[in-house]
């Protein structure tokens, strides 16, 4: 029999926390070509066997704010040159990262028909990056749009990571009884879907979350449980408010609302998220679960995931993860 032939992507942004775990996690089924915004120019790309391009690169939320201008380059002209030349050589289907920042900041519940109206640059620039590429979209060009919540697994930056640290430090925490609904992705859940649209060949807008939204109070109590770390979780009545005066945008981030429901996405794709918010923590915090063919080096545990696949247990610093 001869060699099984591997699609070959094109991949921005191959150092950033889900180019390089999508890379990792797909590397067998996969070829990848990488290339660099920073330190290569794009007409300088060869498009030669290129099947797809996946668009991870971007200019995200900065504690010290870029002038729009910067914004656009990097998050609208680039992505948007890109797709020209890629559609020019011949590549079929082109997947922009986008954001729900598209959305704004003021929404509870969001699903694929939510209006956008976006406020900050970061969610401007990709919403216009959005309608852009979308334009170039057709039978032999797929243009396939994702957009992820807060991404969350091992060594991902971000809210939830601060959470993990908290935890870690204080046996009281004085997060109880918060009852507010967020969705997030983990990051095996957010590369399953990309894998997806690759498998389907699928055009259009589709909006990423895990199955289930909880409250901070609720992540914080499965943070604990899979560090095997005991808290005791309180509410202080005075705590929230003058968080709220000194801190409003951390405030919103700890007690705010925002809930996804993807159920146009999951119709379109015939989607079954792989691992539940639960299992999701587990593997930021013990290891991770391949979506793999069992390898004796790597695995102890070998058991079937919702995909009929072997799902491969990694014993990560002398502990099994089950």
């Amino acid at each position: 029999m001869g060699k099984k032939f591997k699609m070959k992507i094109l991949i921005t942004g191959r150092n950033g926390y889900l180019g390089s775990s999508f890379i990792n996690q797909y590397k067998n089924k996969y070829s990848f070509v990488k290339f660099s915004l920073l330190n290569q120019k794009i007409e300088d790309i060869n498009f030669d066997n290129i099947d797809i391009v996946l668009h991870c690169a971007a200019l995200v939320h900065q504690k010290v704010e870029h002038p729009y201008e910067k914004y656009h380059e990097i998050n609208v002209d680039y992505p948007v040159k890109l797709a020209r030349l890629a559609k020019q050589n011949g590549v079929k289907l082109f997947i922009f990262i986008s954001t729900i920042a598209v959305y704004g900041e003021e929404k509870e519940k969001l699903d694929e028909n939510t209006i956008c109206n976006p406020i900050t640059p970061y969610g401007k620039s990709k919403l216009e990056a959005e309608k852009e590429l979308l334009k170039l979209s057709d039978d032999s060009f797929i243009v396939s749009i994702i957009r992820p919540p807060m991404i969350y697994g091992n060594n991902a930056p971000g809210n939830i990571d601060s959470l993990v640290k908290l935890v870690k430090k204080l046996p009281i925490i004085p997060l109880g009884k918060i009852e507010n609904k967020r969705s997030f992705i983990s990051i095996q859940n957010l590369c399953f879907i990309i894998n997806e649209i690759i498998t389907h060949q699928k055009a259009g807008v589709f909006l990423a979350s895990d199955d289930e939204a909880i409250s901070t109070s609720r992540l914080i109590e499965l943070i604990a449980k899979n560090l095997d770390k005991k808290i005791y979780l309180v509410k202080i009545p005075f705590f929230e408010s003058l968080l709220k005066i000194l801190k409003p945008s951390f405030h919103k981030r700890l007690y705010g609302s925002l809930e996804i429901d993807n159920s146009i996405t999951k119709e379109k794709l015939n989607l079954k998220n792989p691992y539940s918010v639960e299992e999701g923590i587990r593997l930021m915090l013990n290891g991770e679960f391949l979506i793999k063919k069992k390898d004796p080096k790597l695995c102890s545990v070998s058991n079937k995931d919702l995909l009929g696949n072997s799902r491969c247990i990694i014993v990560k610093k002398g502990k099994n993860v089950k």
